[in-house]
């Protein structure tokens, strides 16, 4: 298995892509520190799954839960080799509109969470040869329209993940970004609240349908944090069925 004695913490990693990745990094003989606040969904994983996942309710915007949380990994563990920043929460609405609260509400739950993991890590991850996987988005990429504070720190993350690419490779750190395109349940309310949204969005797919969150997003994950990626550092992977291709 590739990722056979590995530890690796996921956030949000109970619903929709992070859940997907937990299964496929379980699968793959990784233990998985699931952090997230849907108790319900955490157990359930945890039935699932079996000892291989522990669940963690934790606050990714609270500063100090960074610490609590890799803590927690290290107590269930023994170590950390890869931290996986895939929580994040926004609002949509136009540029005009767009309020202190929704940049809070999106920079509070991704930008500054993966800034706060990624440091509180670095420790473990140097000690270990870890790897970072943060995430990124087509929002920011392409700069969708209504997805403002969203696209902004979606591409803020990916700036640090650079960064921290060029400071961290000396320590053994490999620091990769997936912008995925994957039907959650995210994604399905979306779809159900946009008329017409679906098929524009499959339209510009080249693969016409969605990622699914374990086999295609999961997967690749893995991939990012097995050996075969020792060598690649400072990348977006666009696991998007080919809606935007990175020139």
């Amino acid at each position: 298995m590739r990722l056979s004695g590995k530890t690796a913490i996921v956030t949000g990693g109970v619903g929709g892509i992070g859940r997907g990745i937990t299964r496929a990094y379980v699968k793959e003989g990784a233990s998985v520190l699931a952090v997230d606040i849907n108790d319900e969904a955490g157990a359930a994983l945890g039935d699932e799954l079996g000892d291989s996942v522990r669940f963690l309710n934790a606050d990714i915007s609270v500063e100090a839960d960074a610490e609590r949380i890799v803590a927690a990994a290290v107590d269930a563990f023994g170590g950390v080799d890869v931290l996986v920043n895939n929580a994040h929460a926004s609002r949509q609405a136009p540029l005009l509109e767009t309020t202190q609260d929704d940049l809070d509400l999106s920079f509070n739950t991704g930008f500054y969470p993966t800034f706060w993991l990624m440091n509180a890590a670095h420790s473990q991850l140097s000690e270990r040869g870890g790897t970072v996987i943060n995430f990124a988005s087509g929002a920011g990429i392409n700069g969708l329209p209504t997805q403002g504070a969203y696209a902004a720190a979606k591409e803020a993350i990916r700036a640090i993940s650079r960064v921290a690419a060029n400071e961290w490779a000396r320590d053994g750190i490999n620091v990769n970004v997936i912008s995925p395109l994957a039907l959650t349940e995210g994604v399905e309310s979306y779809i159900e609240a946009t008329p017409g949204i679906e098929k524009k969005l499959l339209a510009g797919t080249p693969m016409r349908r969605f990622g699914d969150p374990e086999a295609d997003i999961g997967r690749v994950a893995v991939f990012l944090a097995s050996d075969d990626a020792s060598y690649m550092t400072g990348q977006t992977l666009m696991v998007d069925g080919g809606s935007t291709m990175l020139r």
